[in-house]
């Protein structure tokens, strides 16, 4: 019996280091698969959202492009629809001007016949839009949730559909806004698809500055940039670096995919530092605290190969499931906290 008790506390060691072992290579991780997700969302409408949003009829979405106000106005439409507040006045869209300046300006609407870095082009100004809705909470205080509509438009001849870039954010963000239209959370929420990202965060830095509800009252921004595609099933919840205290609410979602914390310390050489690469970045720059939920670079980023075709459907629906559940512990855990 003796040898028995010892073979078997051998065995338990061994068992007990070897999980150990495996928790400690999975030490960003913050949630275990799965069990059945209570989350209910009209799939079909997401996934035709990101459907026509990447569509070539959207022509890319390039910023200041008329597929891209297309998409802003389709976006304000689905808020029409579910009977959201607007946030500003009575408009669902706020607009804003952005100049570009010499060899930027060439850069970004080149002149024919001139150089790329030709400094003597004259200035071009145009016009962006954020699209905005919300749903008031108990409170004044802000959940702000935000994705963005705009992407690369054509290129040589060649549409830049950006369905996962960020298509896959801006449906995402409709579907949350749907989800929630029938409640009442403890924080007022705004849905904001922004603009001009891809051209230097430009919509994402006026709606902060020109917030409609006081900057000042904004607790947590959950943006979303690239969340329908990875191959190894796998979403980060970058942020957590910045903002420690914002794991605990994270570690009780429940979802099929891997969800895990990182590529948002600046010390760590051996991964890409995400802190300022979305919107994201606009409210950090403002000490407003962020999460940012996204997939790591894949083979189509920013190629005219990111199609809806090439979206995994079935992760991107689970995803947006994962980011209502966080949102939902936010909203209740920074009530008191």
């Amino acid at each position: 019996m003796k040898i028995k008790h010892i073979c078997f506390a051998l065995l338990f060691t061994i068992l007990f280091i070897g999980c150990k072992s495996n928790e400690q290579t999975k030490k960003n991780q913050l949630n275990k698969v799965s069990t059945a997700n209570t989350i209910k969302i009209d799939e079909s409408k997401l996934l035709n959202n990101l459907k026509i949003l990447a569509s070539d009829s959207l022509e890319g979405r390039g910023f200041s492009k008329p597929g891209n106000y297309k998409a802003q106005q389709l976006i304000a439409n689905e808020f029409k629809r579910m009977q959201l507040a607007t946030a500003l006045d009575s408009e669902y869209i706020q607009k804003f001007t952005t100049t570009y300046v010499g060899k930027r300006r060439q850069r970004m609407f080149p002149v024919k016949g001139k150089d790329k870095n030709d400094a003597n082009v004259a200035d071009t100004t145009v016009v962006g839009g954020n699209v905005l809705s919300m749903i008031k909470g108990k409170l004044d205080k802000v959940i702000v949730i935000t994705g963005h509509h705009d992407h690369l438009g054509i290129r040589n001849g060649k549409i830049y559909n950006g369905a996962d870039d960020d298509a896959s954010g801006t449906a995402a963000v409709m579907a949350i806004a749907d989800y929630f239209k029938d409640k009442t959370p403890n924080h007022t929420l705004v849905f904001a698809t922004v603009d001009a990202e891809e051209a230097g965060m430009h919509g994402s830095t006026y709606l902060i500055k020109n917030f409609p509800l006081g900057k000042e009252n904004i607790v947590l921004n959950i943006n979303m940039d690239m969340i329908s595609r990875n191959d190894k099933n796998e979403l980060y919840a970058s942020g957590l670096f910045h903002y420690p205290q914002l794991r605990e609410p994270l570690t009780k979602v429940v979802s099929s995919i891997n969800l895990l914390s990182g590529h948002d310390n600046p010390n760590d050489k051996t991964t890409q530092n995400w802190t300022y690469s979305s919107d994201h970045g606009s409210f950090h720059k403002e000490k407003i605290p962020f999460i940012y939920f996204g997939v790591e670079d894949h083979k189509d980023y920013h190629k005219d190969t990111d199609t809806f075709e090439n979206i995994n459907q079935e992760f991107y629906v689970e995803a947006v499931k994962l980011i209502i559940q966080s949102i939902k512990n936010y909203d209740t855990y920074l009530k008191t906290n």
